[in-house]
């Protein structure tokens, strides 16, 4: 009896083959949902995926709530959204902590305290990131995509870098939200490791480093993405090292590093080129980053 009663552990802690939720990602309930939305009136944002709210569970908890609008989706579908979501473990993500469905569907991840990066960029009453802020949030977003890319299997590619999706906690420690959600539609397929093995280019990683720059540009300039064509035509201009100090966001005023800045704008100048002179990858821009710039601000 004793041998059976150990079986029956050791099958119990087996992982599951099937479709179902994991352990450690909380099932919600509608009502849990409701109340802690009070009764949806705590909405941060609308957006194509669906509605954002704030929450706050009878625990105390504080979470960000997002609709699924994609309910043409089976149960199962679903089931593996949520275990691959859950399944996602960066110190640079939004984590997810749990789900709900029914009538309808929500995913819910960590509050972010600070909102977003565009919130605190360009919104004229929040406190300006100083710079060395902006410098931890380029290698964290940086370090988030790497891990993305290269350490999840399968890759994770859908994802949009832009400074709506990259959130900022109590700490403003950075942490990229909406992985998988807005491309993926809750119907990812399983790609090889081999893709992406080593500092292989092709064209989703490219379009990671592209977007990056553009990012990086947005935190140096303190300009929102509706200038992204000039802001790129400018980074590839050869003088552009001679406008450099006039393009930086006027509310950091003179408190930056000059090399950190070259720096910056010379990894800018990688992503966004185009064509065939594309030839950095995530994991070289990170590794640029942590040599040239951690350690000054570490």
């Amino acid at each position: 009896m004793k041998k059976e009663g150990l079986l029956r552990c050791l099958r119990a802690l087996r992982p599951s083959r099937s479709s179902g939720p994991l352990s450690f990602v909380k099932k919600f309930t509608s009502k849990e949902i409701e109340r802690a939305t009070d009764e949806f009136s705590t909405i941060l944002e609308s957006g194509p995926q669906g509605m954002v709210y704030r929450a706050r569970f009878a625990d105390g908890i504080v979470a960000t709530i997002k609709q699924v609008r994609s309910l043409d989706r089976g149960k199962d579908t679903f089931y593996r959204e949520v275990q691959r979501l859950g399944r996602l473990h960066h110190r640079h993500l939004v984590r997810l902590q749990g789900f709900s469905e029914g009538e309808e569907r929500f995913l819910v991840f960590d509050h972010m305290e600070n909102g977003s990066l565009k919130e605190c960029l360009h919104d004229p009453l929040r406190t300006p990131l100083n710079w060395t802020t902006r410098l931890q949030i380029a290698i964290g977003v940086a370090a988030a995509l790497e891990y993305l890319y290269y350490f999840c299997d399968p890759p994770v590619y859908h994802v949009s870098i832009n400074s709506n999706n990259v959130m900022l906690d109590s700490n403003y420690v950075a942490k990229l939200s909406d992985v998988g959600l807005a491309d993926c539609n809750f119907n990812c397929t399983s790609e090889s490791n081999s893709s992406s093995s080593g500092d292989h280019i092709d064209q989703r990683s490219r379009d990671l480093v592209f977007q990056f720059g553009v990012l990086l540009l947005e935190l140096i300039t303190g300009q929102s993405l509706d200038g992204e064509v000039e802001l790129v035509q400018w980074v590839q201009e050869s003088g552009f090292v001679y406008s450099m100090h006039k393009m930086v966001d006027a509310d950091l005023g003179d408190s930056y590093d000059s090399k950190e800045l070259k720096c910056l704008l010379f990894i800018a100048r990688l992503c966004t080129r185009t064509g065939s002179e594309s030839l950095i990858s995530i994991r070289q821009i990170l590794r640029y980053l942590q040599g040239r710039v951690e350690h000054s601000i570490s």
